[in-house]
C-alpha cells in the first residue's frame, strides 16, 4: 500500500472509529468507549506522522470532511461526557449524604427514643 492510501485509510479508520465511540457514549457502553480511546489517540499519532500529501488535492479535501465528521462526533461525545460526569458527580454526593445519614442515625440505634411527656 502506498502513503496516500495508508494516510486516507488512517483518517476512515479514524472516523468509523469516531463513529464506534459516539455510538457507545449513546448506549451507555462507558468501559467500551474508554478501551476505544487509546485506539483512538493512537490513530491520531499514525495521522500526525503520515499527512496526506497536500499535493494530492482531492484527497485533502476527502481527508477534510471526514476531519469534520470527527470534530463534530467528538464535540457530541464531549456533551454526552460531560452529561455522564455530572450524574456521577449527583451519584456520590448522594452517597456522602446516606453514609452521613447512616453514622448519625446509626448513633441511636441501640436507643430508644420515647416522645417527651410535657404535662409531668
Amino acid at each position: 500500500m502506498n502513503t496516500v492510501n495508508s494516510s486516507l485509510t488512517l483518517w476512515h479508520a479514524l472516523h468509523a472509529l469516531s463513529k464506534t465511540m459516539l455510538n457507545l457514549a449513546h448506549e451507555g457502553k462507558w468501559d467500551e468507549l474508554i478501551e476505544h480511546e487509546v485506539k483512538y489517540v493512537q490513530l491520531v499519532e499514525s495521522i500526525a506522522k503520515n499527512p496526506v500529501s497536500p499535493e494530492q488535492v482531492r484527497l485533502v479535501e476527502e481527508a477534510r470532511d471526514l476531519l469534520r465528521e470527527i470534530l463534530a462526533n467528538e464535540a457530541t461525545l464531549k456533551g454526552l461526557l460531560q452529561s455522564r460526569m455530572d450524574d456521577l458527580r449527583k451519584l456520590i454526593g448522594q452517597t456522602g449524604k446516606q453514609k452521613t445519614l447512616a453514622t448519625t442515625y446509626g448513633k441511636f440505634s441501640h436507643n430508644i427514643l420515647m416522645p417527651l411527656d410535657y404535662n409531668q
